[in-house]
């Protein structure tokens, strides 16, 4: 019988801990996530909980649908991307996505967000540039387009979902992968 392995770390750990915490938030009626795992609309610098805001505001979700939709896409992607670029970076450009995504929200929006949209549209559109030869792959292109171009419509729509944050995503997976993709076997000779 095969063994079952814990074979993504770093998507497996942020799963368990957004799971983790969103229990925790259902059983504390919803107290715990708007407290400690949403980033605030504005930066109370002399606050070190914003500093930690910016970070942790990736692992609360609104709902169960939100903590689904999330996941379904980084547990699908992240384990390809884990293991291809590795976890160290991997957990880089997570964190990075999130400081990014909090920072961004507190000083172009008065609203707060909390959910990892971010990290899921940097992933996605990490994975389209992963694997590619030189130049700009089609499927980059096309993934940009499908995943960011309803956004910008959405982003005029008066919705609880955080357009910023998937732009912002978007904007870290289009960096990563044109920095810290490795190249594909085909360059190699």
């Amino acid at each position: 019988m095969p063994r079952i392995r814990y074979n993504a770390p770093v998507i497996l750990t942020f799963a368990l801990v957004s799971l983790a915490v969103f229990g925790l938030d259902a059983l504390t009626g919803h107290a715990v996530s708007p407290r400690f795992f949403a980033a605030p609309p504005d930066l109370a610098l002399t606050s070190p909980l914003t500093y930690a805001r910016l970070l942790t505001h990736i692992a609360g979700h609104s709902g169960w649908a939100h903590l689904v939709g999330n996941f379904t896409i980084i547990l699908l992607v992240g384990p390809i991307l884990e293991e291809r670029h590795g976890s160290r970076a991997l957990l880089v450009m997570i964190a990075i996505t999130a400081v990014a995504t909090g920072v961004a929200n507190a000083l172009l929006s008065d609203a707060w967000v909390m959910g990892a949209s971010g990290v899921a549209f940097m992933l996605i559109v990490l994975a389209s540039r992963t694997g590619s030869g030189v130049g700009i792959p089609l499927t980059f292109i096309l993934v940009a387009f499908m995943f960011l171009g309803p956004e910008l419509v959405g982003a005029f729509r008066e919705d609880k979902i955080s357009q910023l944050a998937h732009f912002v995503g978007g904007f870290c997976g289009s960096v990563f992968g044109f920095i810290v993709a490795p190249p594909s076997i085909h360059e190699v000779t």
